[in-house]
């Protein structure tokens, strides 16, 4: 009996953080890539699964004219962006197989609650270091604007904010920006 409550208390934890880290290995376009899909605006793109930080870089490379971007700084930027790609999906998938091993060891009865305690940290520190990972790309990337260009790009983000908001913006094919 004890040990179905503390099978059940852990799965509540596990279904609780799988929340944040469903990996979604199967669909590119939506977890993975940070290609422009010509069938969503960038702003509906940025407010997905990855948030604002992470999407950042594509919001400024898609707004690179209006901004005013050197081809040195769009290098740089496309660059900042491949590395947080590479560190991302590398992140995920070991926090998919934490979770798995996670789930593999509260299956298994004569798991001390010690080693299931272990690897619900670890999971949790990968998911910190994901994070890191993409506050650190926005950091990396506004260092690469001067202060000018910060605020065409904050101008920019806030004016495709309240088209969103007030719905003259739309995500059909041919109504992105």
């Amino acid at each position: 009996m004890k040990t179905n409550i503390l099978i059940i208390s852990v799965m509540s934890v596990i279904a609780l953080m799988g929340l944040g880290v469903q990996p979604s290995l199967a669909d590119p376009e939506h977890g993975y890539s940070h290609a422009y899909s010509s069938e969503r605006g960038c702003c509906e793109e940025m407010m997905g699964r990855r948030g604002h930080s992470v999407d950042h870089l594509r919001h400024l490379l898609q707004h690179q004219k209006e901004i005013g971007l050197t081809e040195e700084q769009v290098k740089k930027l496309k660059a900042i962006e491949l590395d947080l790609d590479r560190a991302w999906i590398k992140s995920e998938a070991e926090i998919h197989v934490a979770e798995r091993e996670l789930l593999a060891l509260v299956e298994d009865e004569k798991t001390d609650l010690s080693a299931i305690e272990a690897k619900v940290k670890q999971s949790g520190m990968l998911e910190v270091g994901l994070r890191m990972v993409a506050f650190k790309a926005r950091h990396d990337a506004l260092a690469v604007l001067t202060p000018e260009q910060r605020e065409k790009g904050k101008a920019a983000h806030e004016k495709r904010m309240h088209e969103m908001m007030s719905g003259r913006h739309g995500g059909a094919p041919g109504g992105g920006h």
